[in-house]
């Protein structure tokens, strides 16, 4: 507990409290006085608000691809293979996460690149591939987070009696009504945890976007280029509370629903 507070949540108030410095116009040294101007400009700023929101919608698309992705799969694996299998197909899942994240993210470069896999298997349709963008970025975040939401919801499955779908079966119920009114309500925590997952993760990745998002830009960019190019710390802490109060808002909302109280 006190490395979780030193080390974590230390790190964060330090950043908050920096996000009230300021820089100097001209030399670009820190100036630690007081100032709101970071946050007033973040708030006025029409693009910030754009990029904001931009950063929420993508975040949001991956998590409902995830889940739809995740859902054959999870059950695939719970219900439907033997114990031997089921263990294997585990390992399947995770083997992505062995591999590096920048080799990855490079070999999705190359299939959104002209004259890449995308192109050549698209080519004798003639259609266009989508390129670099958001369309590649929210491919890409999918893809990579895929793990953490088939892991959860493959647990909750497999918490799933096997009675209860035999039971609905018997009584009428076609495949989509069992997984509406029995599935989803007893798995639905398991979703809002591969959620958190995939949410914050997304909110938090600046790498993608670099790599295959074209000239679109997330608010962790934001944060980054400020460190980086820009070398205003101050404006890049207070920037870096927009993703932070997304997911606590996030956290907050789902935890109101009852599902982390049933995790």
């Amino acid at each position: 507990m006190l490395w979780l507070v030193v080390a974590y949540l230390g790190s964060l108030i330090v950043m908050f409290v920096a996000a009230f410095w300021s820089t100097n116009d001209f030399t670009g040294a820190l100036v630690r006085k007081f100032t709101t101007n970071n946050f007033h400009t973040l708030i006025t700023e029409s693009v910030y608000r754009t990029i904001a929101v931009r950063s929420i919608v993508v975040a949001s698309i991956v998590t409902i691809v995830d889940a739809v992705v995740a859902i054959p799969i999870a059950f695939f694996m719970a219900k439907i293979l033997s114990p031997r299998w089921r263990r294997i197909m585990v390992a399947l899942v995770l083997l992505p996460l062995w591999a590096s994240y920048l080799v990855k993210a490079y070999a999705w470069r190359t299939i959104f690149s002209e004259g890449g896999v995308l192109a050549w298997v698209a080519s004798p349709f003639n259609i266009h591939t989508p390129g670099y963008g958001l369309g590649a970025t929210t491919a890409v975040l999918a893809y990579l987070w895929l793990p953490y939401m088939i892991l959860p919801v493959f647990a909750g499955l497999e918490r799933l009696p096997d009675s209860l779908l035999d039971a609905s079966s018997d009584l009428g119920a076609n495949a989509w009504r069992t997984f509406r009114t029995i599935v989803l309500p007893i798995t639905y925590p398991a979703f809002i945890a591969g959620s958190i997952f995939t949410f914050s993760l997304s909110m938090g990745d600046y790498i993608i976007v670099k790599i295959v998002g074209g000239k679109s830009q997330l608010f962790a960019n934001v944060v980054y280029d400020n460190i980086g190019t820009a070398g205003n710390l101050p404006f890049a802490a207070a920037a870096a509370m927009v993703p932070v109060v997304t997911i606590i808002a996030y956290l907050l909302m789902v935890r109101r629903s009852g599902a982390l109280d049933n995790l």
